[in-house]
C-alpha cells in the first residue's frame, strides 16, 4: 500500500476531523480521483504528434490514455467533429496515491520559479485545476526524446463540500499552495 493512502487513513482523518470537527469518519472528505488531460491542437495536421503526446501521457501516469475527439466544428481552428484532438487518462486507487506522490516530491520542486500552486483554482465543490506548462518537469520523461514541449491540465476530485475542506485535504497530502 502507498505511502499517502496510510498516511490518509491515519494522520489526515485525524487532522481533519479535529479541524472540522466531524461526528462521523465517513464524512471526512477523501480524494476520489485524478484526471490528466493533455490538448494536442497540432494533431489536426498531423496524427504522429498525437501519438507522441499519448505516449508521454501513459509513461508519467503508467496506465493507458485515451484520445479525445471534437464535440462539435470549429471552422476558425480547423477543427471538424469526431477528430482526435487530445488524450486524458483517470487515475483512481493505488495509481492516484502513487501519480499524487510522485508530482508533489518530485515534479513541482522541478518547476523552473517555483514559489506553490495557485489555492485558488478550486471550482466551489470541492474540485481542484491545475496547469502544468510543460512534461518535462515529470521524471519518466526523458528530456532528449521529447518532439516538443507540452502542457497538460490535472484536476484534483475530491468527496469535499467546500473549497475550504478540499483545500486542508489537499495541504494534508502535501500541496505546496502559495502563501
Amino acid at each position: 500500500m502507498s505511502r499517502l493512502k496510510d498516511m490518509y487513513q491515519n494522520e489526515i482523518v485525524d487532522a481533519m476531523t479535529k479541524k472540522f470537527g466531524y461526528k462521523n469518519i465517513m464524512e471526512v472528505p477523501k480524494l476520489d480521483k485524478i484526471v490528466v488531460n493533455m490538448g494536442v491542437g497540432e494533431a489536426k495536421e498531423n496524427a504522429k504528434i498525437l501519438e507522441a503526446a499519448v505516449s508521454d501521457m501513459e509513461a508519467i501516469t503508467g496506465q493507458k490514455a485515451i484520445t479525445t475527439k471534437a464535440k462539435n466544428s470549429v471552422a476558425n481552428f480547423k477543427i471538424r467533429e469526431g477528430m482526435a484532438i487530445g488524450c486524458k487518462t483517470t487515475l483512481r486507487g493505488e495509481k492516484m496515491y502513487e501519480f499524487l506522490d510522485r508530482l508533489v516530491n518530485l515534479a513541482l520542486p522541478r518547476v523552473r520559479d517555483f514559489r506553490g500552486v495557485n489555492p485558488n483554482a478550486f471550482d466551489g465543490r470541492g474540485n481542484y485545476a491545475l496547469g502544468i506548462k510543460e512534461q518535462i518537469i515529470f521524471p519518466e520523461i526523458e528530456y532528449d526524446k521529447v518532439d516538443k514541449v507540452r502542457g497538460m491540465d490535472i484536476i484534483f476530485v475530491t468527496t469535499a463540500k467546500t473549497d475550504e475542506e478540499a483545500r486542508e485535504l489537499l495541504t494534508c497530502f502535501g500541496m505546496p499552495f502559495e502563501r
